[in-house]
């Protein structure tokens, strides 16, 4: 198990109590310290923070810790910190988000947030032609230019092996 690959307890995200999640990178140890304090665990005894070989034992109790609160709660607990901790959002979340709004991170297209293009400078205006293709809307024109015959297309529509359209 490596630092940022999920297998430091401290670097990583836990399921909270409505089934949501929540992040951590508290790598360096000031924020370290914030994540005990925040979790309720300063002051116990607990093991080095770069024991490798505890920190599976330590995860599993972070798991059971942020089972006990809410997404909500937690961010009401953390956030404004420093303890480098966010919320996990759906899109939804992340388009309505303050933050977001913001920064314009978001834009409508065709009644749907979608991310804005990025990155975005001063003296550019960024747009978006049109909404992203549906499913399946290009497969016979990409799939005929690519050599396959118009008799090849209905034979995999029957097989199920692409969507007719």
């Amino acid at each position: 198990m490596n630092l940022l690959d999920g297998g430091a307890p401290f670097y990583g995200t836990y399921e909270t109590k409505d089934g949501k999640f929540v992040s951590v990178g508290s790598i360096e140890p000031q924020f370290y310290d914030l994540l005990l304090e925040k979790t309720g665990l300063k002051g116990q005894d607990l093991p080095a923070q770069n024991d490798r070989k505890a920190w599976a034992q330590f995860k599993s109790r972070l798991e059971g810790i942020f089972k006990t609160k809410t997404r909500d709660e937690w961010c009401a607990i953390m956030e404004g910190s420093d303890i480098c901790f966010a919320p996990v959002l759906t899109m939804k979340e992340a388009s309505q988000h303050p933050h977001a709004k913001a920064r314009g991170a978001y834009i409508d297209v065709q009644g749907f947030p979608q991310p804005a293009p990025a990155p975005r400078f001063s003296r550019t205006k960024e747009g978006i032609k049109s909404a992203a293709a549906k499913r399946g809307q290009h497969t016979d024109e990409v799939l005929l230019q690519s050599g396959f015959s118009s008799k090849e297309l209905g034979e995999l529509k029957a097989a199920g092996v692409i969507g007719a359209q």
